[in-house]
């Protein structure tokens, strides 16, 4: 169980880590939380986007669409490698998802199937969203790869944890498909290499 961590903590973080990071508008106060808590944090979610052109995807993920609210993440990896921050708080990033995997997440050990949507993500995840059109045909820019793996690696030196605390939106939400075009479980062990 963590607190999350300031907004200039944060940002510091990733800086450290090595990314080159841009703010977008008032992100330390743009959040969800009157809708409800934020924390204790467990892990790091990663998503892709299903958009094109980072211009577009970052003004979506701050502002979001009708029906869903943003900021839909914390963070918004486009293809540059850069990381955009969009909002600080809760955000409409996670949803609904199973009990069973923030279990397995917090004790950092291998994750069951996702088969209810029983518990609200958007609690215990820090999010980021990456630039991507999501058909497994899109390209994962070398670049893009490394940032990711740096932005969840700058969150779990902050609270210790290991990679384990890093899933994929689709390790949580039965019917996600998201990240698709490369594999958690590759993801997950370039985060471990990083935190060597």
């Amino acid at each position: 169980m963590a607190s999350p961590m300031s907004a200039a903590k944060f940002l510091a973080r990733l800086r450290a880590e090595g990314l080159t990071v841009v703010e977008v508008g008032d992100w330390r106060r743009h959040n969800r939380n009157h809708k409800g808590p934020w924390g204790p944090v467990h892990g790091v979610m990663i998503h892709h986007t299903v958009t094109k052109g980072s211009k577009h995807t970052v003004e979506l993920c701050r502002k979001g669409y009708e029906g869903l609210p943003g900021p839909l993440c914390h963070g918004v990896i486009t293809k540059d490698g850069r990381v955009h921050l969009v909002g600080y708080g809760r955000a409409n990033h996670a949803g609904s998802g199973d009990d069973d995997v923030l279990r397995a997440v917090i004790a950092e050990r291998a994750l069951p199937p996702d088969n209810e949507a029983n518990t609200d993500g958007n609690r215990y995840f820090y999010g980021f969203e990456c630039e991507n059109l999501g058909d497994g045909e899109d390209p994962w820019p070398e670049v893009q790869l490394a940032a990711i793996a740096k932005a969840a690696a700058a969150i779990c030196r902050h609270h210790g944890w290991t990679e384990r605390s890093v899933i994929g939106h689709l390790e949580w939400q039965p019917g996600k498909i998201d990240p698709r075009g490369f594999t958690m479980k590759r993801m997950r062990e370039r985060i471990r290499d990083r935190l060597k």
